[in-house]
């Protein structure tokens, strides 16, 4: 199998790693300026019609009379505070006008200015504190190396299950990957997974579980010996393409591996020999319909009793580190300890998928 090109020049921009977190405002930064412009540009039209219907008190040095253009010049340098003084309102209702309205106007003008100045300044500084904030609370979260078809697929399913969205980081080279999943509310870090600097970036040394779903086989193996080098203890899960790679990625670190061809094409020939099986198949499949497929542990009433004694369609049993199948002998009685992994009827999203324990 051919690795990708590691060659730094050959990277994209985004390769070195960048985290976005969640937008709190709908409203952008070039929107918050132009919106702060228009106030400004409000104010400063506002203070010259005040001066151009009291043109007749006012006095200019070069021409003795104030036109518009007199105007829009005297309200610009009076509230930009610049007050060359060559035309200045020399009536008293002029003063007075400019006392109890354009003074007020100027402190508005300057507030707009100074306060689009301010926040430009601080908004780095309030995205690092937040960024810091974030890193040192996470813990045992979810990192998803492709946010493509696959991968949304799988945040989608397990945020259904009830993960929270902050516990989920995506990991994409594509900027627009990222800006889609960070407005759904997922953190987002835009870089190549197969550098250790972009995993460390997304904190995955730190993670519980590492889902892989890069479009290519070869990207998913350097993904995850990547991942398995930052973490030893992850649970890490990887699709490939072709069966084929599934030894490799086995090899590489991965704990679990989905190969979609194969998939793919065990459900193209049930389709011919038992169209119906296929169609049980992808409700399992579909999120929030039909039957859904869920791991819970054993309740207290059911510990003793047989596998078919259960309410729920038991397909296996997880004793400890032992999957046994639900026609196992040794499956029968269940014990407390244990977990099954059983088909029921699917929730709505939203409403939690999976029973809880009694």
């Amino acid at each position: 199998m051919k690795l990708p090109s590691q060659d730094a020049a050959a990277r994209p921009p985004e390769a070195g790693g960048r985290v976005q977190l969640p937008r709190r405002s709908v409203t952008g930064p070039l929107q918050q300026v132009a919106r702060r412009l228009l106030m400004a540009l409000v104010v400063l039209m506002t203070t010259v019609f005040i001066v151009y219907a009291e043109r007749e008190e006012y006095h200019d040095n070069a021409d003795d009379r104030v036109d518009f253009l007199d105007c829009v010049y005297y309200a610009t340098v009076t509230l930009s505070t610049t007050g060359y003084g060559d035309v200045v309102p020399y009536g008293d209702g002029a003063r007075l006008i400019n006392v109890l309205l354009v003074t007020p106007l100027r402190v508005l003008f300057l507030i707009i200015l100074v306060g689009t100045t301010l926040e430009v300044l601080t908004e780095r500084t309030r995205e690092q504190w937040r960024l810091n904030r974030w890193r040192s609370s996470l813990r045992d979260h979810t990192v998803v190396v492709g946010f493509g078809t696959k991968g949304r697929s799988a945040v989608l399913t397990l945020t259904a299950k009830g993960l929270s969205k902050d516990k989920v980081v995506v990991v994409d080279p594509s900027q627009k990957v990222v800006d889609a999943a960070s407005a759904e509310g997922f953190v987002g870090v835009v870089g190549d997974g197969t550098r250790s600097e972009v995993l460390k970036r997304a904190e995955a040394q730190r993670a519980g579980k590492i889902i892989i779903a890069t479009q290519r086989d070869d990207t998913a193996v350097l993904v995850t010996l990547t991942a398995r080098q930052l973490n030893r203890g992850a649970n890490i899960v990887a699709a490939v393409r072709e069966e084929e790679n599934a030894p490799l990625l086995r090899q590489s670190g991965a704990d679990a591996v989905i190969t979609s061809s194969s998939a793919a094409g065990r459900l193209l020939g049930l389709s011919v020999v038992s169209p119906s099986s296929v169609t049980v198949l992808e409700d399992l499949i579909h999120q929030g319909s039909g039957l859904d497929v869920i791991e819970r542990p054993v309740v207290k009433s059911e510990v003793g009793r047989s596998v078919r004694e259960v309410d729920d369609l038991v397909v296996s049993v997880l004793r400890g580190h032992r999957l046994l199948g639900y026609d196992d002998p040794k499956a029968s009685p269940l014990q407390a300890t244990d977990r099954v992994i059983a088909v029921i009827r699917a929730r709505p999203v939203g409403n939690g998928a999976e029973r809880q324990a009694e």
